[in-house]
């Protein structure tokens, strides 16, 4: 494949109308595996490159290493660490991870099993004389938001303020310029003040009162790193919030569109319920919540696979293409659960690995689980589903299911 036809490839695999199955699309774009664009950009697509970079100390997360800064960021507001580089970046998640997982809690995540299943159960619950059920509406979406919404100290009873903010968040990750409105970029934005106001006055109120909640230990934390500032914690909290609930919705909701559509898989599921953790760990490689990472960039001259991207050049990866690369996977486009050696890009790799990747695993294995033990007969609605907007986090809107016996 030549220069000049990726661009249209990846333009084509941004399109709406590709939403639904983009992989015959990352399959010619595995053709060039770094990919030189027309705005000066590139795009990775193939595992041994996205790999080698993911690891490069050379590529950058802050945005302020880029030749030509998006329109996309606010620089001006407190960046998370997702999006900064080390030292910054290891010092933020060394803070954060000492009251998210090991080792100073490593309980934590295991320890949330029984009450996950209590939230699982009572949702499924709710479906009980009902022939339809939407897996997102009804259960998808619920069951990780009330997750991490309990993990931050958020109240549950004001979910339904920042569902609107993550939406308009998500929709604004991809925006171009050339080609989307300026409503969708402004609508990013005031949802991203509108909601580091909210969770800024959350935090207000925990300093001083340590409990339980993660922005209450995060305000009152006195470690061997010190302690974030209040801008900090915010961004943090922002960060967890979105990560926290909307790629675990994704991954859930194409797990279940997967095994519909694998009914040799669900039985298998149900009649093994052990299953469930290569299950999940192939669904990661298969229809991964994450396909994108939209940008980083290059703060000194790279060479991947032969090819010098220049400093300050802008980097779009392709995880979700890595992961179905056939030189890397046997048969990358068959759902096999029974895959070995299965190291996926589902949820990145490298320094900004997924933070919260133990606990969407856990969430996904305890609802698909319980989902294909509970539902009667289940079967899809309309295939495909109607998609979310985003090519960057990728998963179902909507999935109607019928339960057809019981």
């Amino acid at each position: 494949m030549t220069t000049t036809e990726t661009p249209d490839t990846l333009r084509r695999i941004l399109d709406y109308s590709s939403r639904a199955d983009p992989y015959p699309l990352y399959a010619e774009l595995r053709k060039t595996p770094v990919a030189p664009q027309e705005d000066g950009g590139y795009v990775i697509s193939t595992y041994r490159e996205l790999s080698d970079i993911l690891h490069n100390p050379h590529l950058s997360s802050d945005v302020r290493n880029l030749s030509h800064p998006m329109e996309s960021f606010d620089q001006a507001r407190t960046p998370s660490f997702i999006n900064l580089d080390p030292p910054a970046h290891d010092r933020l998640r060394r803070l954060a991870m000492r009251h998210f997982g090991p080792p100073h809690r490593p309980g934590l995540v295991t320890g949330m099993e029984g009450d996950l299943r209590a939230v699982v159960g009572g949702l499924i619950d709710g479906f009980e004389g009902r022939e339809r059920i939407d897996i997102v509406d009804d259960f998808a979406y619920p069951f990780p938001v009330t997750v991490i919404c309990h993990l931050l100290g958020v109240p549950r009873e004001d979910e339904p303020r920042f569902h609107g903010w993550v939406d308009a968040l998500i929709n604004s990750i991809d925006y171009d310029p050339k080609t989307d409105p300026k409503e969708k970029l402004e609508n990013g934005l005031q949802a991203r003040k509108d909601l580091q106001q909210y969770l800024g006055g959350l935090l207000e109120q925990r300093h001083g009162r340590p409990g339980d909640d993660l922005l209450s230990r995060l305000a009152n934390d006195d470690g061997p790193d010190g302690r974030m500032t209040d801008e900090e914690i915010v961004a943090t909290a922002n960060l967890l919030l979105i990560a926290g609930h909307e790629t675990t919705v994704n991954l859930i909701t194409n797990g279940m569109l997967t095994l519909l559509r694998h009914p040799h898989e669900l039985r298998r599921l149900r009649d093994r319920p052990d299953l469930v953790v290569p299950l999940v760990e192939e669904l990661l490689r298969y229809e991964p919540p994450v396909h994108i990472i939209p940008w980083r960039a290059a703060y000194s001259d790279i060479t991947v696979g032969g090819t010098v991207i220049p400093k300050g050049s802008r980097i779009m990866l392709m995880l979700a293409s890595g992961s179905r690369d056939p030189k890397r996977f046997h048969e990358p486009d068959r759902f096999d659960p029974d895959r070995r050696d299965n190291q996926h890009l589902g949820f990145g790799s490298g320094i900004h690995l997924c933070f919260g990747g133990p606990l969407a695993r856990l969430e996904t294995q305890i609802a698909l689980t319980e989902l294909v033990r509970r539902l009667q007969g289940p079967r899809l609605v309309a295939d495909p589903p109607p998609y979310r907007p985003s090519p960057v986090l990728r998963g179902p809107i909507h999935l109607h299911v019928e339960q057809t016996d019981g």
